[in-house]
């Protein structure tokens, strides 16, 4: 196996801009949550690959916060980068912004920790290129997404053995 050379946050970097339409909105004029996480799942996954190139799923999204609603006919911004990498699977921060298209006024209005895991042609696990972390920032991010990797693995074991407890509370209903 090959050490596949180390690449900067900076490499992956993206950014997506979109006007918000009707058809993106509530009845109240705002665009759906549900539009803004595909826009969000889009951007990380986009920044993922580049610093990759490799297939990936989602594996998980942590912390999507709705801070403020964007309206029909202002741009949505989603600025995407990885934060922190791991063995096979590494973690991407999305910000996202509104701008009114006639003043240019800009907000954050979401921000959003996704998992993506790369995996082979067959579906099986491939080692991701480890992330630089040259500053005192970008090491506080790394440290911050190892944080909440080890919480939601704690949480999927926890998950884990609540469905055994449950399927053996079940079937114990069943024993003669």
């Amino acid at each position: 196996m090959t050490d596949l050379p180390p690449k900067r946050a900076a490499e992956s970097a993206t950014e997506m801009v979109q006007v918000v339409l009707p058809n993106d909105a509530n009845p109240l004029g705002f665009i759906l949550g549900g539009t803004v996480m595909h826009l969000i799942d889009i951007a990380a996954a986009i920044a993922c690959h580049r610093h990759t190139r490799s297939r990936l799923v989602t594996a998980a999204v942590d912390d999507l916060q709705f801070l403020h609603p964007i309206r029909v006919g202002d741009l949505i911004i989603l600025k995407a980068r990885v934060t922190c990498t791991f063995t096979t699977s590494l973690e991407a921060q999305v910000d996202v912004y509104s701008e009114e298209t006639l003043t240019g006024r800009r907000m954050m209005t979401s921000q959003a920790f996704l998992t993506f895991v790369a995996v082979s042609e067959d579906g099986g696990r491939v080692r991701v290129p480890p992330l630089l972390v040259d500053t005192d920032e970008e090491r506080r991010v790394c440290e911050a997404a190892k944080a909440r990797r080890a919480a939601r693995l704690a949480k999927k074991i926890t998950k884990a053995e609540l469905r055994t407890s449950n399927f053996e509370l079940r079937t114990s209903n069943f024993e003669v």
